[in-house]
């Protein structure tokens, strides 16, 4: 039996007049003996049942009421000693992901930091220290104009600042860890000195992660979500660092090779999930790991555009959520403009995944992206409106 933990509204699959407040939660591969069961019990908790078929193509049922009730019942489910094989760990698992789609408040631990996530979106600053990257590439590759930018950025409103000595724009070759430590080695040591926010190294090396942490480094940004280098996580176990993991189909040299999904949402979050349970199993806290849905690391324009309209539903993982949209293709596909004219499209992404639960935006042009994150708050945070 395989569960979608990811939540939909009525309106979503009713055509129509459902209550936007009732949750769905779809069980596919669903065994004969759990669905009848779940048929016959479901509605004497007030939860609705429904036949997959006629919603996805897959079979199944899908599960339906407010989470209150949904709570009620999967507890329920999960104190049935009687029940069918596999029915309490359905339970279980639907129950931990309606937990985790309902946390407001999230503290990160990473090191000596413990950043707060609850109203306001973070900031987390781009600086590439890369010949190649796709937006900035060479711009800051001297050291001196490196530590310069994120001094910049930290005043411009940065709560975590992102260094990068391995460009990984579609079809980028891999850099030997001995070339990404010569690059920013030195510029983390003189920035863990200067800034007062915590520092990201944007790397999927063990090597590279442990000599920049052992520099004053808090978190690693693991695009790789912890699959290219094996000892990675128990490098960031043993300094109780920070871990971002992301989303990438296959690596890129070859993500955007005509990248294909049956259900992009639910297969990205069964990815993060079992990335988390990884991270975990090395000995890194839940609450030192963000998950990154990474846009643009093998998907589609249509792919990209979803995550950010459905970017809610990763909220069922229960750990603070990060996305990058800052100046990428699709953008540019989009709107038909060039590198150098993302900026307004990039404001938008970042206005909507604002407002659709990012806890962290990665951007480039800290400054402006910190007025329209500010600006989205304030107008997503007024009160109903009343006469």
């Amino acid at each position: 039996m395989e569960i979608a933990v990811l939540p939909y509204t009525m309106d979503e699959f009713s055509g129509g007049g459902g209550r936007l407040s009732d949750l769905c939660f779809h069980i596919r591969k669903i065994l004969p003996a759990v669905q009848k069961h779940l048929r016959a019990t479901a509605g004497n908790y007030g939860v609705n049942v429904y036949f997959s078929k006629t919603v996805f193509s897959s079979e199944g049922v899908i599960l339906c009421g407010g989470d209150k009730k949904l709570n009620r019942y999967f507890s329920v489910l999960r104190q049935n000693k009687t029940g069918p094989t596999g029915m309490a760990q359905a339970a279980e698992q639907m129950q931990q992901a309606l937990s985790g789609y309902g946390k407001k408040t999230f503290l990160l631990a990473c090191r000596d930091y413990k950043l707060k996530f609850s109203q306001r979106t973070r900031i987390m600053g781009i600086l590439n220290v890369t010949p190649d990257s796709f937006s900035d590439g060479g711009n800051y590759f001297d050291a001196d104009k490196a530590v310069v930018h994120a001094l910049e950025m930290e005043k411009d409103g940065a709560d975590i600042i992102d260094i990068g000595a391995e460009s990984t724009r579609p079809g980028a070759a891999a850099v030997p860890a001995v070339e990404q430590l010569r690059r920013i080695e030195g510029i983390v040591r003189i920035l863990a000195r200067k800034l007062k926010v915590p520092i990201s190294i944007d790397t999927s090396d063990s090597l590279v992660a442990r000599r920049c942490l052992d520099a004053g480094a808090s978190i690693i940004n693991d695009v790789y979500a912890l699959r290219k280098d094996d000892k990675l996580g128990a490098v960031v176990a043993r300094y109780q660092a920070g871990l971002v993991l992301m989303h990438m189909q296959n690596n890129p040299r070859t993500m955007q090779k005509n990248p294909r999904y049956n259900d992009v949402i639910a297969q990205i979050t069964d990815f993060l999930k079992k990335a988390k349970e990884m991270a975990i199993g090395c000995g890194i806290k839940e609450e030192s790991i963000i998950v990154d849905p990474g846009i643009g690391f093998g998907k589609t324009i249509e792919h990209n555009l979803k995550i950010i309209k459905y970017l809610s539903r990763f909220k069922v993982l229960g750990v603070p959520l990060l996305i990058g949209t800052s100046r990428k293709s699709f953008i540019g596909n989009v709107l038909g403009v060039s590198m150098g004219e993302r900026e307004f499209g990039t404001a938008a992404s970042v206005a909507l995944c604002a407002l659709n639960g990012a806890h962290i935006v990665r951007v480039h042009d800290v400054r402006h992206m910190r007025e329209v994150v500010a600006m989205t708050e304030a107008i997503n945070n007024q009160k109903a409106y009343d006469d």
